[in-house]
């Protein structure tokens, strides 16, 4: 049961970050937009049962990209506005690394559960 807490854990957390990246992917061209990044912590939630639960939610701090377009409403007097932080590159692949990491974990909850049900199989008989 504690590797079916793990791995839900792990799957919830995941799931907190394929929704950060959607958000941050779906303002890559909003002016002046923070790329959205989450850490994760470790917790326990049951006797000897770790977890991992998504943390605070915190902004990329590194400089928005100055875009040069006098016709836009934002734009100042040099014709230049701010842009988002976001990363395309950067998003696609953090997707990609969550997903093979919420993929891995509902692999070791259905492995969990099987062995689960193979010890129940054992005690009925």
């Amino acid at each position: 049961m504690r590797s079916m807490t793990a791995a839900t854990s792990g799957m919830d957390s995941q799931t907190t970050r394929l929704r950060l990246i959607s958000e941050n992917i779906a303002n890559a061209d909003t002016p002046g937009y923070r790329r959205k990044t989450i850490s994760f912590e470790e917790v326990h939630r049951q006797e000897d049962a770790r977890a991992v639960v998504p943390g605070r939610v915190r902004l990329d701090r590194s400089e928005l990209e100055r875009v040069f377009e006098p016709a836009h409403p934002m734009a100042d007097e040099q014709g230049y506005y701010d842009g988002s932080n976001v990363d395309l590159i950067i998003e696609m692949a953090d997707a990609r690394e969550s997903r093979r990491s919420y993929e891995a974990n509902l692999r070791m909850f259905d492995q969990s559960r099987g062995m689960l049900n193979s010890l129940f199989e054992l005690l009925r008989r």
